[in-house]
């Protein structure tokens, strides 16, 4: 129940908080939490004079695309002019399209979507909205970085490409496809594949086929249980490819793979905590002093900037119209 006599700044977070995808869901929460905790700890949006604290929703998608276009009507319905989503490029789309629509025909209760790691590339591309903005490298980008160290690794000769079998699933393994054959023609795509996204429980089957494919690397751009229970099965079997990931230093994975993984897996990111020094040794131990447990161990820099970002255009802004937020 919110206080009524102070009012917030709310944020609609659409994620499945239950499901095959709940992990990845609550991950995202506690970074969204954490990044608006740090705001109001500092006394909050500055306003008019005043300060306004910012306020987290969840929204439980269940990671169904339906519902959470029903849910986001929700939100825009009660006022909120901030949506925030971000595991799933195929709901992210249908969100865009919503808000779209929402501000044309409510031009008084216009609202933006924060996008926190839907990379699809076509969502900033074709269907590209000034309501959208996107804090997280799209999928050539990180298939750009991953290519250019598999290009350089003369001793790969052999790669298979599997992936969710969904827009962003699907984008990965066709570009990861053009992008090799340009880089490196003497590589053979022994295998290229989609699976169920989400419904897979065991890839023994996948993992055995990947084996006795011959392949010396895996490519692929899954996320959640998806990588980390493929992961699993390729050590069951036995199989010691290379893994090149989007997400190999996601939640459950580095535990998944364990000493196995150390110079054979490789991810693309924005920020780890590895790099080291005095500003980023800060910024992890406050988030491990928030979150202790191990398990809650996953922070995403990206998360934290987006949040930063929202309270300083408001700031500039002057104003909490998602218009005037958006063009701040």
């Amino acid at each position: 129940v919110r206080a009524q006599s102070t009012p917030t700044i709310r944020i609609a977070l659409i994620e499945a908080f239950s499901g095959p995808f709940a992990n990845a869901g609550e991950a995202v929460f506690r970074n969204l939490l954490w990044g608006v905790e740090q705001v109001n700890q500092r006394g909050g949006v500055k306003l008019r004079g005043a300060a306004q604290r910012l306020e987290l929703i969840r929204y439980d998608s269940e990671g169904n695309t339906e519902k959470a276009l029903g849910l986001a009507r929700a939100a825009l319905d009660d006022g909120i002019a901030v949506l925030t989503q971000g595991n799933s490029s195929a709901t992210a789309a249908a969100l865009i399209e919503a808000v779209n629509k929402h501000n044309e025909r409510q031009p008084q209760r216009r609202a933006i979507f924060l996008n926190y790691s839907a990379v699809e590339p076509s969502l900033t591309n074709e269907k590209c909205s000034p309501w959208h903005f996107r804090f997280d490298a799209h999928a050539d980008m990180r298939l750009a970085a991953l290519t250019e160290v598999l290009k350089d690794d003369k001793a790969i000769k052999k790669v298979y490409l599997i992936g969710q079998d969904y827009s962003f699933g699907q984008h990965v393994v066709k570009q990861a496809k053009a992008m090799i054959e340009a880089k490196r023609p003497d590589i053979e795509i022994v295998g290229s594949e989609l699976h169920p996204l989400g419904r897979i429980k065991d890839f023994l089957p996948y993992a055995a086929k990947i084996q006795a494919s011959g392949a010396q690397a895996v490519l692929t751009g899954n996320w959640g249980n998806d990588l980390t229970l493929l992961v699993k099965a390729m050590r069951e079997v036995g199989g010691t490819p290379k893994f090149y990931t989007f997400y190999g230093n996601a939640l459950g994975v580095p535990a998944a793979i364990g000493e196995a993984g150390v110079g054979s897996v490789l991810a693309v990111t924005e920020w780890h905590r590895n790099v080291g020094g005095a500003p980023s040794d800060a910024f992890y131990g406050a988030f491990v002093k928030r979150f202790p447990d191990p398990k809650d161990d996953y922070v995403h820099l990206r998360m934290n900037v987006m949040i930063e970002m929202l309270a300083q255009a408001i700031e500039r802004a002057g104003s909490v119209e998602a218009g005037a937020i958006a063009n701040a």
